[in-house]
């Protein structure tokens, strides 16, 4: 991948630049371009996708850190993609369920935010792109077990 295509790709599209809160700007268009792929597939796709982009992104993030000589710039949000996805496809959002892809997001971006235990642990202590994608990975998949439990604590009570 060239540095220009790195940037595109570790950016989301740009969405990283953004001058506030640019990791929630990115899990937002990760949403919505999840919701896209949600219309022409499945769950199962989105998670295999965001699987793919993890390890696509470990690599990338390597060389674009040893480029700008930082650790986990705030511009690259390709992590919240993969993050959010995992959510999406735990959560048991579909095409048609908006609020539980919100529902998702805010979770997602609870545990992004506040990294409790194991994802604290990963953001601290592991460098690299592993580091940089494993803790989101992590949110994800806390995100998306309390989105499930919360779409069937709607379906339940509701």
């Amino acid at each position: 991948m060239n540095k220009e295509a790195r940037k595109i790709f570790l950016t989301l599209f740009y969405s990283g630049l953004s001058k506030k809160a640019p990791g929630t700007v990115g899990s937002f268009v990760a949403l919505i371009l999840g919701m896209g792929v949600l219309i022409i597939s499945s769950p199962t796709t989105l998670f295999l996708l965001s699987i793919l982009i993890t390890v696509i992104a470990i690599k990338e993030i390597n060389i674009y850190e040893d480029e700008v000589g930082t650790h986990d710039n705030s511009e690259i949000v390709i992590d919240e993609l993969a993050g959010m996805w995992i959510a999406m496809s735990i959560g048991g959002v579909m095409a048609d369920s908006y609020l539980l892809g919100f529902i998702a997001f805010i979770f997602f971006r609870i545990f992004d935010i506040w990294k409790p235990s194991i994802i604290g642990r990963i953001d601290r202590d592991v460098g690299g792109g592993m580091g940089v994608m494993g803790d989101d990975v992590v949110a994800g998949v806390f995100a998306g077990l309390c989105t499930a439990l919360t779409a069937h604590l709607m379906a339940t009570f509701i």
